[in-house]
Parts: C-alpha cells; structure tokens; sequence
C-alpha cells in the first residue's frame, strides 16, 4: 500500500489518481478527510505533522510512500514537518519513498538553502533503510490559480516578477514521475531536477490564459518593492523574505528548460497550453459579471 501526503494538492491529488487508475492500493493522507474528493476505493485517512499519534496510524502498513511539506520556510527553527513525515515512514518500515523538494534543494547558504537541506538529509540520511527518489522541480504550472480570481473578475492582472522567466512544470508531470518511482525499482537513489519543456515569464503565461480562454487578459506588473511588501504581510521572516528576493532578482535559475523530465517520461513534458485548456474552468468567468449577459 502506498501513501500519500498532501494527497490533496496538486501534485498528491494527480498522483493519487494515477495510481488508483493503475490498480495500486492507495491510502490518501490529508487534514480534512471527510471533505476529500477521491477515486472509487481510495482510503482517506486524517494525518497531520504537528500530531505524531496521527502519523502513526497514516504510516501504519504502508510499504511505500510520498512525502512533501507545504510548511513555509521560516514558519518553524527547522523543516519540522518533513522530519516528522520521515520519522513517522521510518518507524512503519516503509520500503520506498518518494520526496517531492525543491530546485537546488541545499545548494548555498541561505535560510532556504538550509532548510531544503535538512529536510532532504531526513530521507536520504545512511540510517535510512528504505529506497529513496528525491524530485526538485522549479515553478509550478499550478501557481496560475493564484490569479484566478483577478481573472474571472477583470481583465488585469496584478504580477510581481512579470518579466522573470521560469521553466514551469505541470504537477501531473511530476505526479506520473513519482508513481514510477513508486512502483518500479529503476529511480532508486535518484535525484532529479526537473522542468517543463518551456521558459515563459508570467506575463507569456498569461498571454497563453488569455489564448485559451478567448479573452484579452493584459499584466499589471507590480514592483519589487509591492511584491516584498506582499511577502511580509503574508509572515514570512525577513531573512526568507530577503533570500527569495535575491533568488528571483540576482538569478535566471529555473528558467533553463531540463531534460531530465523528458527522459524519465518518454515522451515531451506537458506544455503551459495543455495545462491551460485542462484548468480553464478554474479562470472562468463569474455569471453576471460585467460585460456578460447571464444564461
């Protein structure tokens, strides 16, 4: 049996999906088990890291599993989550386990640095007895549904970083990278960084929103200064706040396409278009919003 945390993000939920369709036994771990929308014979259990006893029962039997944080950096001393997640697969006795990280996890010295560090130190540490596959994609394709909202509203659509380009990679890309790891033995002791098959700033992704959704959608580019205004409002530490700055700002790393992706697939990486068409639900149009006549 495999388990999956976050099994209800985007990359968990895809993932999840995937390997109920491959008739693999799945058990999905999230917080809200009784509002989870799951595959026919999937098993939702409650977990959360910051409750061990909870862990315990989500781990218990599992012979493989999938483990990511959405614990931001800085929220804790250290990446507590990810090492409660790997303490709880370690004391089951899982054999094999997937971890999806970040690009250059612990590469440099900064706070991020450091916390992607440790948090991948607990999987693939040498008292680890399990086979491990580490994932490092860049953007994700999925971090468009933050303008949803501005998009079924207006037209404009405000954007820090507009013309910061990025090689963003569609969640069920890495979710169909993660089932193989899962379920073969050919990515043991793998770490991968990942992309998408195409560098695009957010303003060409929204340009592709606009394409698919026949919509003249046009970016209001927000200065540097609004969008690290935004970060601390949200409560992001000042160090954090300062490392993600220098990071966009001082670097075009995650704008080179990989072809890593590629290779382990078999076949082209997902293109933004396709992810486009696939969540154009997501980014339409309220009834009854200026300009639209109801139905």
């Amino acid at each position: 049996m495999i388990l999956v945390t976050g099994a209800t993000g985007h990359v968990g939920g895809e993932l999840v999906r995937r390997l109920a369709a491959a008739g693999e036994p799945v058990r999905a771990m999230t917080r809200r088990p009784a509002g989870a929308r799951l595959p026919a014979g999937v098993e939702a259990v409650y977990g959360d890291a910051d409750d061990p006893a909870s862990l315990e029962a989500a781990f218990a039997g599992a012979s493989g599993a999938f483990l990511m944080s959405a614990q931001p950096v800085g929220a804790a001393p250290g990446p507590t989550h990810d090492l409660a997640l790997a303490r709880a697969a370690a004391e089951a006795g899982v054999r094999r386990v997937v971890k999806l990280s970040v690009l250059d996890a612990g590469a440099g010295t900064d706070v991020i640095a450091r916390w992607h560090a440790e948090a991948e130190a607990a999987v693939t540490g040498a008292s680890r007895d399990w086979a491990w596959t580490l994932l490092r994609p860049g953007r994700f394709m999925s971090n468009a549904l933050q303008w949803a909202g501005q998009i079924r509203a207006g037209d404009e659509v405000a954007v820090p970083f507009a013309e910061r380009p990025a090689a963003s990679i569609d969640p069920a890309d890495l979710a169909e990278i993660a089932a193989l790891a899962l379920t073969t033995d050919e990515h043991a002791g793998a770490t991968y960084e990942l992309s998408g098959p195409r560098s695009l700033t957010p303003v060409g992704e929204l340009s592709v929103l606009g394409e698919v959704l026949g919509r003249d959608l046009h970016a209001k580019a927000l200065p540097p200064a609004a969008a690290r205004a935004g970060m601390e409002r949200y409560g992001f530490p000042p160090e954090v706040v300062d490392a993600i700055m220098r990071r966009t700002l001082e670097s075009d790393r995650g704008a080179e396409v990989l072809p890593t992706a590629e290779k382990i697939l078999g076949r082209p990486a997902r293109t933004f278009t396709q992810w486009a068409r696939a969540h154009a639900d997501a980014f339409a149009r309220a009834v009854g919003v200026a300009g639209e006549t109801p139905t």
